[in-house]
C-alpha cells in the first residue's frame, strides 16, 4: 500500500545568506502521509569554505517499522514556481540512517547557498522547496488484498433474455427473447452473418423465427451467453430440435458471401468443416 504527503517550504533568502554558524537550523515543519508522520528540517552547513543548505526527513519514534519503505523527495523551485531539474533529489529504500534513536534520510549538501541567486529567489526575496513524503508498506507475509472471484460468465449470463441494453429481439412461437447483436455475432458465425452482414435481419429490431421451438431457442441462448449447456439438454425432446436448428442455420451460412470468402481465403477450414459434417448423422 502507498500513501503520500507534500508540503511547500519557504524561507527568507537574506536570512539564509547571513547564517554562517555551522549547525544553525531553520524552523522545522511537520508532514504526514496517510497515518504516518515525520518532521522536515533544514539546516545550514559549512564545508571546505562553502555554505550549504541541508535537508532531512526525521520519522517519528512510533514510525520505526521494518515493513515500510520511505521515499523522500525535494525539489528546489525557481522564481517562476517551476521545479529545478538541477536541484531535485529522491532517495528511496527500506533502510534509513539511525542516530540517537531516530530514523532519518536526506542530504547534508543539498544545495550551495551561492547557487540560490538569481534563479531561485522570488521577487519577495523567498526561496521555496517542495517536499514529498511517500510511504510504501511491504506486507510480504501479511494478508494479501482480497481479489473478488471472476464473475464475467455470470454477468454475461444475466444479460441473456434481459431487455437492458438489448438491440435486437427474436419472436419465437409467441415468445419474445431480448438479445444483443455483438454477443450473438461474437459467439456464432450464423448470427454474425445474419445480424451484422448484408442480410435483411441486420436492420430489423425484431427477427421472427418459424423453424424452432421457444424452449429450444432458449437453450441455444443459454449456451451462447454462458458457454454452458442447459441442464435439460440431454433430453431428446430438446436435443433433436436444437440439432435440427443447427442444420438449418448451417445451410443459411453456406449461401452467404462470408462463407464464400472463407472458402477462398482458408480452404483448409472448409475441408475441416466437411469432415465434421460427415461424422454427424443429423444433416
Amino acid at each position: 500500500m502507498l500513501s503520500s504527503g507534500f508540503i511547500e517550504y519557504k524561507f527568507d533568502y537574506l536570512e539564509a545568506s547571513w547564517m554562517t554558524v555551522i549547525g544553525e537550523w531553520v524552523p522545522e515543519r511537520r508532514i504526514s502521509a496517510g497515518e504516518h508522520n515525520a518532521t522536515i528540517v533544514f539546516h545550514f552547513y559549512s564545508h571546505a569554505g562553502c555554505k550549504y543548505i541541508s535537508v532531512f526527513l526525521l520519522l517519528d519514534e512510533n514510525e520505526i517499522d521494518p515493513k515500510i519503505s520511505i521515499i523522500f523527495e525535494v525539489f528546489l523551485m525557481d522564481k517562476d514556481g517551476k521545479p529545478s531539474s538541477h536541484h531535485a533529489k529522491r532517495p528511496m529504500g527500506p533502510n534509513m540512517e539511525t542516530a540517537s534513536g531516530l530514523r532519518f534520510t536526506g542530504w547534508r549538501h543539498f544545495v550551495k547557498q551561492s547557487d540560490l541567486q538569481p534563479d531561485h529567489v522570488s521577487d519577495k526575496g523567498t526561496v521555496t522547496f517542495m517536499c514529498g513524503f511517500i510511504v510504501v508498506r511491504n506486507d510480504v507475509h501479511g494478508n494479501p488484498i482480497p481479489v473478488p472471484p471472476p464473475n464475467l460468465g455470470s454477468q454475461l449470463g444475466a444479460m441473456g433474455g434481459s431487455a437492458d441494453g438489448s438491440d435486437v429481439s427474436f419472436a419465437v412461437g409467441g415468445e419474445t427473447f431480448h438479445t444483443h447483436r455483438t454477443v450473438l455475432a461474437a459467439r456464432s458465425p450464423v448470427f454474425r452473418a445474419e445480424l451484422l452482414g448484408s442480410m435483411a435481419e441486420a436492420t430489423m429490431p425484431c427477427v421472427t423465427l418459424h423453424d424452432i421451438e421457444p424452449a429450444t431457442f432458449k437453450a441455444l441462448l443459454h449456451f451462447v451467453y454462458t458457454d454452458v449447456l442447459p441442464p435439460l439438454l440431454g433430453t431428446s425432446d430438446l436435443l433433436e430440435p436444437l440439432l435440427a436448428a443447427a442444420n438449418s442455420n448451417f445451410k443459411k451460412v453456406v449461401v452467404t458471401e462470408g462463407y464464400f470468402h472463407l472458402g477462398q481465403s482458408f480452404p483448409l477450414v472448409i475441408e475441416d468443416i466437411k469432415v465434421r459434417i460427415e461424422t454427424c448423422d443429423f444433416f
